[in-house]
C-alpha cells in the first residue's frame, strides 16, 4: 500500500518535513508531489479540493489502491508519522486522542507562520538522486 504526500514544493517546512519522512519509510510505502503539480490537481480533484491552498498537508492513503482516502491537516500528519512507525507511531497515537478541531487549530496557526520560519524557495527542491523515483514532479514549473 502505497501512501501520497501532497506538500507545498515552495515551502521551507514542508521540504523538511518529507526530507524527514524519507529516511524513517522504512517500508517504502511513501511517494511524493508537489501541490503545484499536476498529480496532485488530479489526486485532489477527486475530492473536490484545491491544490491552490498551500497552506494544506494531505495525504491519499492507499493512493491508486481500492481503498483510497483523503486525509489533510493534523490527521494527514498524525497518519504519516504513524505509518513511520517506533517512537513516531507512538506521538501520532498520543496526539491522535486529541479532537480534529482543536489539532487543526494548531495545524492552521502553525501553517500561517511556517513560511516566516523555515523561508521559502523560488522553485521546487530536486530531490536527492536515490529519492528521485519516488517524486511525481509532472507539470511542475522550475
Amino acid at each position: 500500500m502505497a501512501h501520497l504526500v501532497l506538500y507545498d514544493g515552495v515551502c521551507g517546512f514542508c521540504n523538511r518535513a518529507v526530507g524527514f519522512i524519507l529516511p524513517r519509510d522504512r517500508g517504502d510505502r511513501f511517494r511524493f508531489a508537489p501541490l503545484q503539480g499536476k498529480v496532485a490537481i488530479e489526486a485532489l480533484g477527486k475530492y473536490g479540493k484545491d491544490p491552490s491552498h498551500l497552506d494544506t498537508f494531505y495525504l491519499v492513503v492507499d493512493w491508486r489502491g481500492p481503498e483510497e482516502r483523503l486525509l489533510w491537516r493534523s490527521r494527514a500528519a498524525l497518519r504519516a508519522a504513524g505509518e513511520l512507525g517506533g517512537f513516531w507511531k507512538a506521538c501520532a497515537l498520543v496526539a491522535g486522542v486529541l479532537p480534529t478541531p482543536i489539532l487543526d487549530l494548531g495545524y492552521r496557526l502553525f501553517a500561517r507562520v511556517r513560511y516566516r520560519l523555515f523561508g521559502k524557495h523560488d522553485v521546487c527542491p530536486v530531490p536527492r538522486p536515490e529519492d528521485f523515483a519516488k517524486f511525481h514532479f509532472e507539470g511542475v514549473d522550475g
